[in-house]
């Protein structure tokens, strides 16, 4: 009877249909192998489990589900011959999973998997990089949606990479499939930033949450964790192949060809703005050129970008104000008023910066580098806003205040957090001298443009 009673219980957990069209034989081995994964048995569950993935391969969604587990623990298990027929039976599992259970088998994402696997154990199985790569890009090309696993999109660039240093692919692909993947990190980021924002109040703190929804900001900070760190390693991997010396001669090259292309002309000003290219004329006739054929809030961006250059910061600010309205997401919004924000901030207007990065911060509430710029400056302005020495330095523990606000908002700045706070922190005055100054808990009003005020530490 118990028995009976667990059989049922597993059917209905595990989404079984036509129950009663199935033979208590059948649903008996699914109860004994299902089981014996859970315990981790996975000796045990083998055999029961081959059967009824042989002989009725329709019954349920556990044979893949459970079955991955068990092939998983034999390829850990296992080595040479025996691993990689493990490996290529898993391979083997995910494509009869597809065609089985194809509405729970999302395309990009199991052939990522795929891919991914065949990657880990390229040496083992004889994979070539062009293979391997041509493996990552068919299932990127067939389902992009579903394509969405940090590694795996680090796995394909880097395999572009080589292939671009041994001269298998050119110049022009390599960046294409630079953009195309940074595009991708960038939506998958704007998504789980927004699904993440919905849990904070308008100071970025988190409100109070359900178990549930606790499960899911984890799981969003999780992932936005996992593509900020990428998106590094990206970049570092693309490191002075996308040099100036590089991008311009190609840009030139191919401007003519694509000057009517809005794609490549965003991608291109993007780039060289990106790395630094934007002194070169051919950043001007690139902006210039999509401003008019699809103007947008970028082309609005460097615009000002080229009249302050031009000295004219009047016309410079309304251009950065026209990027802003022609923007309508939030997100993105928040991007382009980051932009603004770090132009002033290069240039010295403290004050202007911080206005537009708490103006990013009313877009997008996640936005914790907004805050360490913040503390930047006031750090950098310490020694021109106090009176004395004492109060110069108490300007540390406003910059350290600052960037642990962006600890707590953004998951993805909480070692750079740590490290400005030890930093702010060991500059300001020490608890002697706290204690010689007799000003312990006085409260500080930090001038110049900061305009903020900070208490001393009680002792």
């Amino acid at each position: 009877m118990k028995s009976k009673l667990l059989l049922t219980l597993l059917v209905l957990l595990l989404g079984a249909s036509k129950i009663d069209a199935q033979t208590e034989a059948e649903l008996e081995k699914l109860s004994i192998f299902s089981e014996y994964v859970k315990s981790k048995n996975y000796d045990a569950a083998y055999a029961p489990w081959m059967e009824l993935r042989t002989t009725t391969p329709k019954l349920n969604k556990a044979i893949y589900i459970f079955g991955e587990r068990i092939l998983k623990d034999k390829i850990s298990n296992s080595e040479g011959d025996q691993k990689t027929a493990y490996i290529l039976d898993l391979l083997k599992l995910w494509e009869e999973r597809s065609v089985n259970f194809s509405k729970i088998t999302p395309k990009g994402a199991y052939l990522a998997k795929a891919s991914q696997l065949k990657y880990d154990n390229r040496n083992l199985l004889g994979e070539s990089n062009e293979i391997l790569y041509a493996n990552f890009d068919s299932a990127y090309n067939s389902d992009v949606k579903t394509f969405t696993n940090p590694k795996s999109l680090y796995t394909y660039f880097s395999l572009m990479v080589g292939l671009y240093d041994s001269s298998s692919k050119s110049a022009q692909e390599l960046f294409s499939k630079y953009d195309d993947i940074s595009e991708k990190i960038d939506f998958e980021v704007k998504n789980y930033t927004n699904k993440r924002n919905a849990f904070l109040d308008q100071d970025g703190e988190v409100i109070e949450l359900s178990r549930k929804d606790n499960s899911r900001l984890k799981s969003y900070n999780s992932y936005l964790k996992a593509y900020n760190q990428i998106a590094g390693s990206i970049d570092t991997k693309l490191g002075t192949r996308a040099n100036c010396e590089n991008l311009v001669p190609l840009y030139a090259r191919d401007f003519e060809e694509f000057k009517s292309d809005g794609i490549w002309l965003q991608r291109a000003m993007n780039r060289m703005y990106a790395k630094g290219c934007n002194d070169d004329p051919l950043f001007v006739t690139i902006v210039e050129q999509k401003n008019a054929l699809e103007p947008n809030a970028d082309t609005a961006f460097y615009l000002g970008i080229l009249k302050d250059k031009a000295g004219n910061s009047k016309e410079a600010l309304a251009f950065y104000n026209q990027a802003v309205d022609l923007e309508t997401s939030s997100f993105e919004k928040s991007k382009i008023l980051y932009k603004i924000a770090t132009s002033f901030k290069k240039k010295g207007r403290f004050s202007q910066a911080r206005s537009y990065y708490m103006k990013a911060l009313k877009a997008n509430p996640s936005m914790g580098k907004c805050h360490l710029s913040i503390a930047a400056m006031y750090a950098k302005s310490a020694n021109k806003c106090g009176t004395d020495n004492f109060s110069k330095r108490a300007v540390y523990w406003l910059a350290a205040k600052e960037a642990a606000k962006a600890g707590r908002i953004d998951p993805t700045m909480k070692k750079n957090a740590s490290k400005s706070i030890a930093n702010y922190e060991a500059k300001a005055p020490q608890k002697s001298e706290i204690f010689s100054s007799g000003r312990t808990g006085q409260v500080i009003k930090v001038g110049c443009w900061i305009g903020r005020s900070v208490t001393v530490p009680s002792l």
